[in-house]
């Protein structure tokens, strides 16, 4: 073997070539065939990088051998080293290097004469891909001569609720994952050959797409790959259980309407399928008439956006869990539009109870509240009472007032083709109304919304300022589409 055209490994390659041999290939060699890094995948990074920041607080007084960029690998190494030498005992991003292989431990602590490692995740749970991580990781240092007495996964504790400080060693669990390690202590070795002969190769691996293009993270490369795939095919029935969805797939049967008729399916996807292959409507008069007569003259269309911090930084919340900060309010009668309100919290600021009251103040009229996806609304207005128990009258008064318009489109009292199985707004909405729709809004998805929302405050004041109109046009929309849909509803019975 030449050594001198071997390509180095690390943790993330060697995840990505568990994943597909092809996107490590491409990762070494083809980096621009690569999509774009959006602003959510950046976010994960970023949210990463603080709660591994946070993490290292449970062992302070480290030695740090992090380094700014990737030119400053070796003098990353090369510090660990001479810290190992000087006695340290915890050691945060400690660089190991083993047959082109390198890894970089997020906290490091020494324990007599062995070493323990602590490799910190922002999820809050651990998974097999943490546990190939860490048998990667103790592969290596093992290899450098340093002896392992135990090897923790660091994840955030779901079950935590923040008080008035921030508990870290409540906020955090350490799991133990030796016993999951050591059972892959061959597999590692194996793995790592076979991937640098991947890499040796002159030509790019030929793997077909499948379900691991998404598992276990979505591949960077999948726009690439994918680039024959019809944006719509037998993969995008909803629902439809993998294995049937890759083995027609990989049969011959790309296209929805070549689906075999004794293909096993649920009604909802038959559905889906008859109405494409026959380019046919599903109309249940009956129903959608029972819904509208059940609403009454007087609606207030109701959206929230939501975001949530891995690091809860507000008194009763959990990490990740879900905190309003936006709504917008559309208010009919009897089929015209009277008013419209609107609320967007100050950053950096709790916004739960100014929401609270806001909300209180523009839903005082008697009159039904009209949610798309009331299971989510519901669940967010149920936190607010369990944390400011002192408006659970009023909050619960607007909750018995809620009315799901998603209903109509779950239950496919009305579906046509260009909804291509999905009930989201943002597919029922083009196909009821094509003039309207989310392309020409700059922020046009909920996670964007969230992540726009909890980085305002970095921005600039002439930057808040059109952020935060794109925030209200964004929300705003979303309640305008659920009046027009159910004016859509009207007319057609």
């Amino acid at each position: 073997m030449n050594t001198s055209s071997r390509k180095y490994l690390s943790k993330s390659t060697f995840i990505t070539g568990l994943q597909c041999e092809k996107a490590l290939y491409f990762k070494k060699y083809n980096p621009d065939y690569a999509e774009e890094i959006t602003l959510a995948k950046q976010n994960i990074f970023d949210v990463g990088n603080e709660v591994g920041l946070l993490a290292q607080k449970l062992f302070p007084g480290g030695s740090d051998s992090s380094f700014d960029d990737y030119t400053k690998i070796n003098e990353s190494i090369d510090l660990t080293k001479k810290f190992i030498d000087e006695g340290k005992q915890i050691i945060y991003e400690a660089g190991f290097e083993f047959n082109y292989v390198r890894c970089f431990i997020d906290i490091l602590v020494k324990r007599g004469d062995n070493w323990e490692i602590y490799e910190v995740k922002s999820s809050t749970s651990v998974s097999e891909t943490y546990i190939n991580d860490a048998a990667l990781q103790y592969h290596i240092l093992s290899k450098c001569g340093l002896n392992i007495s135990n090897i923790y996964i660091v994840h955030l504790n779901n079950k935590y609720v923040k008080n008035d400080n921030l508990e870290i060693n409540e906020l955090f669990k350490i799991s133990s994952v030796l016993e999951k390690v050591k059972n892959k202590l061959e597999f590692v070795p194996y793995k790592l050959k076979e991937l640098h002969n991947v890499l040796l190769n002159k030509n790019t691996p030929q793997v077909d797409i499948g379900k691991h293009c998404n598992k276990p993270y979505e591949c960077d490369f999948k726009k690439h790959c994918w680039k024959d795939v019809p944006s719509y095919s037998v993969l995008n029935v909803s629902r439809l259980n993998p294995d049937i969805k890759w083995n027609l797939f990989n049969s011959g049967y790309i296209n929805i309407k070549d689906i075999p008729l004794e293909t096993k399916m649920s009604a909802n996807q038959r559905i889906q399928v008859d109405c494409e292959v026959n380019q046919t409507r599903l109309f249940n008069k009956k129903k959608i008439k029972e819904f509208i007569d059940s609403l009454s003259k007087n609606i207030f269309h109701l959206d929230f956006e939501t975001f949530g911090l891995a690091i809860p930084i507000y008194k009763g919340l959990k990490p990740y869990q879900q905190t309003p900060f936006q709504y917008s309010l559309h208010h009919e009668i009897s089929g015209e539009l009277k008013n419209h309100y609107e609320f967007l919290a100050t950053p950096n600021v709790d916004p739960r109870e100014s929401f609270i009251k806001s909300l209180i103040a523009d839903l005082k009229n008697k009159g039904d509240i009209l949610v798309y996806n009331i299971g989510f609304e519901r669940g967010k207005l149920n936190d607010l009472i369990n944390t400011f128990p002192i408006y659970e009258k009023e909050l619960q008064s607007i909750i018995d007032r809620m009315k799901d318009l998603m209903i109509p489109f779950k239950e496919k009292w009305y579906y046509v083709p260009e909804m291509q199985g999905s009930y989201s707004i943002k597919k029922v909405l083009p196909s009821l109304v094509p003039d309207l729709n989310y392309d020409r809004l700059n922020i046009n998805k909920g996670d964007l919304a969230s992540i726009e929302f909890m980085k305002l405050g970095e921005k600039s004041i002439n930057d808040q300022k059109k952020i935060r109109t794109d925030l209200l046009e964004y929300c705003k929309m979303d309640t305008f589409a659920m009046y027009k849909i159910l004016k859509f509803l009207r007319n057609i019975i």
